[in-house]
C-alpha cells in the first residue's frame, strides 16, 4: 500500500511537493491538501484528494499516514507539535521554526517522544543534502582530495525578495540553507559569525539590507563567506567552492540551454530555485517516502539539524544587531 501523504501548504513549494508526489515519487499518494485559501488548495491537489482549510483536519485524518509541512515559517513550530500528538511522521520545510525558542519547543518533544516509544518522527527539509552536486563536493572535502580545507565561498542570489522580508527573515529562511550545509560539507560545526552590509539594491524593501554579506568560522579554523542577494534580478544562482591546501573543488553549473544568435552568446537562468534543485527535491522526497515504507528511519536532516541551524541564525542576527561584530554561537 502506498504512504498516504498530507500536505500543508499550496503554495510555490507545497504545489511542488505535490506534483511530485502524485507523479515522480515511487509508494506515495496525496491523499489531503490543506491551506488557508481554499481555492489554491483545490487547485493543487490531485483529483481524489480531498482538501481543507483546516490544517489540524488533515493531521489528524485517518487518511493521512505522513504530513508534509510547505505552510509559512511561522506555523511549522505549532504544525509539528500537532503531528507528534497525533504520532504522524513528518517532513518540515526549513526552517524548523522562525525562533530559537520554539525550535528548543519541538526537539524537545521529539525527545520526549523517543524516550517513550523509540519513535523518531521529524525530517526536515534541508534538500541540498541530496543534490548530486553537494553530495559530490562533501565527499572530495571529506576525503581531504585537496589537503585540508582552508576557506568555503558560498553564493546565494535570487531574483526576487518575498513579500515582506527583512534582513532577520532572510537569515532564517534563505541563509539557513548555508548555515545547515556548511557543517555538513566540512564534518565541523561553526562557533562564530558575523553579518555585514553595505550599499542596498534600490529594489530592497525597507527592512531589508540587500545584499548581506557573512562570514562563518568553524570548530576546525575553515573561514567561510557567504554573499546572500534576494533582489539580484537576473535569475537564481547558487555556487559554493571549497579552497583547500592543494587545490579547490566547486559546484557545477547546471546544464543550460546555450543560444548563439545576432552575434550573441547567451544561456537560461532559472527564476527560482525549482529547476536548479529538482532533482535534489525529488531524491529527498523518495529517501523519506521509501523509509516509511520499509519502517527504518529516514536519511534526512533531522530536528537537531534543524535546531543547530536556528542557533546560528540567532548569533547571525546578534551581530546584525551588534554592528557586525563577531558573535559566539551558543548550542
Amino acid at each position: 500500500m502506498p504512504i498516504r501523504v498530507g500536505v500543508i501548504g499550496a503554495g510555490v513549494m507545497g504545489a511542488d511537493h505535490i506534483r511530485n508526489l502524485s507523479t515522480t515519487i515511487s509508494g506515495a499518494e496525496v491523499t489531503f491538501v490543506a491551506d488557508l485559501d481554499a481555492g489554491r488548495a483545490a487547485a493543487a491537489a490531485p483529483p481524489a484528494a480531498r482538501t481543507t482549510t483546516e490544517p489540524s483536519e488533515l493531521i489528524n485524518s485517518s487518511e493521512v499516514d505522513a504530513v508534509v509541512i510547505a505552510s509559512h515559517d511561522s506555523t511549522h513550530a505549532g504544525l509539528v507539535l500537532e503531528c507528534f500528538e497525533a504520532m504522524t511522521p513528518v517532513l518540515c520545510e526549513k526552517p524548523l521554526a522562525p525562533t530559537l525558542l520554539e525550535s528548543l519547543e519541538v526537539v524537545d518533544a521529539e525527545a520526549d517522544i523517543f524516550a517513550a516509544t523509540g519513535a523518531r518522527l521529524l525530517s526536515m527539509g534541508f534538500m541540498r543534502r541530496f543534490d548530486p552536486g553537494y553530495v559530490a563536493l562533501r565527499a572530495s572535502t571529506r576525503a581531504r582530495t585537496q589537503g585540508e580545507p582552508l576557506l568555503v565561498h558560498c553564493t546565494s542570489r535570487t531574483a526576487a525578495a518575498g513579500p515582506g522580508t527583512t534582513s532577520e527573515s532572510a537569515i532564517t529562511n534563505s541563509a539557513i540553507h548555508e548555515l545547515d550545509i556548511v557543517p555538513w560539507l566540512l564534518g565541523s560545526p561553526i562557533t562564530e559569525v558575523s553579518w555585514q552590509s553595505g550599499r542596498s539594491t534600490r529594489d530592497s524593501p525597507g527592512g531589508l539590507s540587500d545584499p548581506a554579506f557573512m562570514l562563518l568560522r568553524t570548530a576546525d579554523g575553515t573561514l567561510v563567506t557567504l554573499e546572500l542577494f534576494l533582489n539580484a534580478r537576473y535569475g537564481y544562482t547558487t555556487q559554493c567552492e571549497v579552497v583547500s591546501e592543494l587545490g579547490t573543488a566547486a559546484l557545477p553549473e547546471p546544464a543550460a540551454l546555450a543560444v548563439q544568435q545576432e552575434g550573441r552568446r547567451s544561456s537560461y537562468l532559472p527564476a527560482d530555485w525549482r529547476p536548479r534543485f529538482a532533482d535534489a527535491y525529488r531524491l529527498q522526497l523518495q529517501a523519506w517516502i521509501t523509509a516509511l515504507s520499509n519502517g527504518e528511519p529516514a536519511p534526512l536532516a533531522t530536528g537537531e539539524d534543524g535546531l543547530r541551524a536556528s542557533q546560528v541564525a540567532q548569533a547571525m542576527i546578534r551581530s546584525l544587531h551588534s554592528d557586525g561584530a563577531f558573535t559566539k554561537v551558543i548550542y
